[in-house]
């Protein structure tokens, strides 16, 4: 396999969502992680709609709206200040552990995002975390007015980074994110943040499923669409088991 650009889902792949329980928790004690799910599955769902109704706003928009109805849906009030430093998490997400390791080992390639975060939440996420110093683009679909993963959002990547979609590798933990870029040619890797070995045994330690643990099934495993990805890995560690370290060089290892 010969590629020549490498490009990253932003949100639960460089970064790790979870990471604003940090703040949910402390506003609100015992109900941080729960918050974030909702909060999560939300804002998915809401990109979605909005790109089916056609009724576009950018994702700072989506995160907002969705975090007030998971307020008001678990009853919980607060003012705006708190309000805005729960959003404000949104552009200081911590980066997974393996992320800078990852991409800073990639340097022959064309590295880049592609992320249905609007220009400047991205923008400002990227250079609060130090990435901007890496990375050769990063591409909202704010371009297109469009979510992932509609076609017309992947699209993105041949027009700014000038390669084909046969000659990159895209990179998601998010299901449907992944089967989304592998319907519209590109090779893509998934990471597989949670395995269905984990989740069975999670399951099997009570009698009745934690609504967390019903969460993470919903999304964090793999879509039932037909589509597979080309490339299942535990981490981001282990692009460098696909990709040679010189893009010149094919590759014929498997995963």
């Amino acid at each position: 396999m010969t590629m020549k650009a490498v490009v990253f889902d932003a949100y639960g792949t460089l970064y790790d969502i979870q990471s604003v329980a940090a703040v949910t928790d402390k506003t609100f004690p015992g109900y941080g992680e729960l918050i974030t799910q909702v909060w999560r599955v939300k804002q998915l769902e809401y990109t979605w709609l909005r790109s089916l109704m056609r009724r576009y706003a950018d994702f700072s928009v989506i995160t907002r709206e969705s975090l007030s109805y998971t307020l008001k849906i678990l009853g919980l009030k607060c003012d705006v200040s708190i309000f805005e430093e729960i959003m404000d998490k949104y552009v200081h997400l911590d980066l997974y552990p393996d992320a800078k390791p990852a991409l800073l080992s990639l340097k022959s390639y064309k590295r880049a995002i592609l992320s249905n975060g609007s220009t400047e939440m991205l923008a400002s996420l990227v250079r609060n975390t130090g990435l901007d110093t890496i990375l050769d683009a990063t591409i909202s679909i704010d371009a297109n007015r469009i979510f992932k993963p509609s076609p017309d959002a992947y699209s993105l990547i041949e027009s700014r980074l000038g390669v084909r979609p046969s000659d990159v590798l895209f990179v998601s933990s998010n299901p449907w994110d992944a089967i989304g870029a592998k319907a519209v040619g590109l090779k893509v890797a998934w990471i597989e943040r949670v395995t269905p070995e984990a989740m069975q045994k999670a399951c099997e330690r009570a009698d009745l499923v934690a609504p967390l643990t019903m969460f993470r099934a919903l999304r964090t495993q793999m879509d039932e669409l037909g589509l597979e990805p080309d490339y299942k890995v535990n981490g981001l560690a282990a692009l460098s088991d696909i990709l040679p370290t010189n893009p010149e060089i094919s590759s014929s290892v498997q995963v």
